[in-house]
């Protein structure tokens, strides 16, 4: 197991809770990590690890490690669907917003990968409980910093570097079936009406490495995630020569018939030249990671092969 710096038994008060946690076993490997709260030691190869993060847990997964806890996806109960088969049996122990500190104590982990919207009050909770590691930055980074990140503390180092080299061949291999110069747009549908997501995320990322060009609303949201929702009337702001029209449930195609309805979304050129289409919002807006990128790139690959 992962001993951290506080490496002798000791009494944890938390929430209430007094326990004692149990010695680690003494392990050659030993890791200095660069964190966004400082420096973290970590030694040996955990076995017991909790993700906080969409990001995290598909990192994990992606080189071989499998959590014993991890959050619910947003506006969801469980973790998304595209990570269900590698995660297993995973218990919950809170939401993007909200990690229950209880839930992650009983899990007894040995490290605990957190996103970098954790706050410093959280933190000093977790790390009470074993080694936290948060990545400097935010999800506005190059989203293989991440990778390398948590790979480190997870010990897979090679494991990641090798994750992002089969994305990045995976792309170079589509990018030539793709003109490039093309706009892209994804675009969140909501109940509250559409918004533009950023071109700097992750989803953006992979596009700009195929060769496609974001619209300027996408390219302006430097600092926010999307924009606030568009009315009918300022839909041409949203447009391209494609769009992604991702939702946050089941019910995707349902919402991509209804905006068709709408004359306004109908004169848009990439809908009148059928260059939209739905995708799974959980991924596309909120995932990250290299299972990930392979769901996006495989369903742009779908909608260029369906021209």
């Amino acid at each position: 197991m992962i001993a951290s710096l506080f490496r002798c038994s000791r009494l944890l008060a938390l929430s209430g809770l007094v326990a004692l946690m149990p010695l680690s076993s003494v392990l050659a490997q030993s890791l200095t990590l660069d964190t966004a709260f400082g420096v973290v030691q970590l030694e040996g190869t955990p076995q017991r690890v909790i993700t906080l993060g969409e990001n995290a847990l598909d990192v994990a997964l992606s080189v071989g490690v499998k959590p014993v806890g991890s959050v619910a996806t947003r506006g969801g109960s469980d973790v998304s669907d595209y990570l269900k088969d590698k995660a297993g049996a995973i218990k919950i122990v809170g939401t993007a917003r909200e990690t229950n500190l209880e839930s992650v104590f009983a899990l007894q982990p040995d490290l605990i990968l957190a996103s970098p919207e954790l706050t410093q009050d959280q933190y000093q909770k977790l790390s009470l409980i074993a080694p936290t590691v948060v990545p400097k930055g935010s999800s506005f980074e190059d989203w293989r910093n991440n990778v390398e990140f948590y790979g480190e503390a997870l010990a897979k180092p090679a494991e990641a570097k090798a994750a992002i080299a089969a994305v990045d061949t995976r792309i170079e291999s589509l990018k030539g079936k793709i003109e490039p110069g093309q706009v892209a747009s994804v675009v969140r549908w909501s109940p509250q009406g559409p918004g533009v997501m950023s071109q700097h995320l992750f989803v953006g990322q992979l596009l700009s490495q195929l060769g496609f060009k974001g619209t300027v609303m996408a390219a302006a949201l430097t600092k926010k995630p999307h924009s606030d929702a568009l009315s009918l009337e300022n839909l041409s702001r949203i447009d391209g020569d494609w769009l992604f029209l991702a939702t946050l449930n089941a019910d995707g195609d349902k919402a991509l018939e209804q905006a068709r309805q709408q004359p306004a979304f109908a004169r848009l050129k990439a809908v009148s030249s059928g260059h939209v289409q739905s995708v799974d919002g959980q991924i596309w807006s909120s995932g990250s990671g290299p299972l990930a990128a392979n769901v996006i790139l495989d369903d742009v690959e779908k909608a260029i092969a369906s021209q």
